[in-house]
C-alpha cells in the first residue's frame, strides 16, 4: 500500500472502507491496513485507528520513538481530525450554534451484551464530545462535517444516531431505511493535522471524499 506521505518517522495512509485498520481475532481477519503497510515498512507502528467501515486518513509511526511522540500528541489533543458524513433526514443547525458549528455532548459506554456496539449512558458513560456543522442538504439527507474532540469507539456514529440522524449505510447504528440507502458507511476521515514526531512541525493532510 503506497502512503500518501512517507519519511523516516511518519507515514500517512488512506484506508479504504471495508478494510480493518489493525488485525482482528481469527485467521480471516489478519488482512488489514497495518499489515499491508508493514510489508513495505517493517518499522511501521500503529498510533490510532479508524473503523473498518470508515474510509480516510490514518497515521502510522516509524519506530518506537516516533510512536511515543505521536501517542502523546493524540493523548494531549494536539491532533486535528475532521470527517465528512451523509446522514439520514434533514439535520437543522441549532439557533445557538457558533459560526454554524454545534456540539453533541453525550457520554458513551460499551454495550457489553451487544459488544462491540456502544451506547449513550448518562450515568456510567465516558465523556464524549463531537463538533458538527451542516455542509448542505441533499435528497432527504444532510451532508455534515464532524470534529471528534474526544476519541471514543464509534463516537461519531453513535452521536449522530442519538440525534435521530444516523449515517447512511451504517450497519450497526442506522435504522433499516437509512441502512439500505448506501452500499457502505458514508463516513470519511478527510483532514488530519498533527505535529511531526521528530521536528514538531505542524503538518496537515487532506483526502478527497469518495461519496
Amino acid at each position: 500500500m503506497k502512503p500518501l506521505y512517507a519519511d523516516d518517522n511518519l507515514l500517512i495512509l488512506e484506508k479504504p472502507s471495508g478494510l480493518l485498520a489493525v488485525p482482528g481475532r481469527g485467521p480471516d481477519k489478519q488482512d488489514c491496513l497495518s499489515a499491508r503497510v508493514q510489508a513495505s515498512y517493517p518499522d511501521a507502528l500503529v498510533v490510532h485507528r479508524i473503523d473498518m467501515a470508515t474510509s480516510g486518513l490514518m497515521a502510522m509511526a516509524r519506530g518506537a520513538a516516533a510512536q511515543r511522540a505521536l501517542s502523546l500528541a493524540f493523548a494531549g489533543r494536539a491532533v486535528f481530525k475532521r470527517y465528512e458524513a451523509v446522514v439520514h433526514g434533514v439535520l437543522n443547525t441549532p439557533a445557538d450554534s457558533e459560526d454554524g458549528w454545534s456540539s453533541i455532548d453525550l457520554p458513551l459506554l460499551l454495550d457489553w451484551p451487544n459488544r462491540p456496539l456502544q451506547k449513550v449512558d448518562s450515568v456510567h458513560g465516558k465523556p464524549s464530545l463531537t463538533r458538527w456543522r451542516v455542509r448542505h442538504y441533499e435528497s432527504n439527507s444532510t451532508r455534515v462535517e464532524l470534529e471528534p474532540v474526544t476519541g471514543r469507539s464509534h463516537q461519531l456514529r453513535v452521536h449522530l444516531s442519538a440525534l435521530g440522524h444516523p449515517i447512511l449505510g451504517d450497519p450497526l447504528y442506522a435504522h433499516e431505511e437509512a441502512k439500505v440507502r448506501a452500499s457502505r458507511l458514508l463516513l470519511h476521515a478527510k483532514s488530519l493535522g498533527l505535529p511531526h514526531p521528530l521536528s514538531g512541525e505542524p503538518l496537515c493532510f487532506e483526502s478527497a471524499v469518495p461519496f
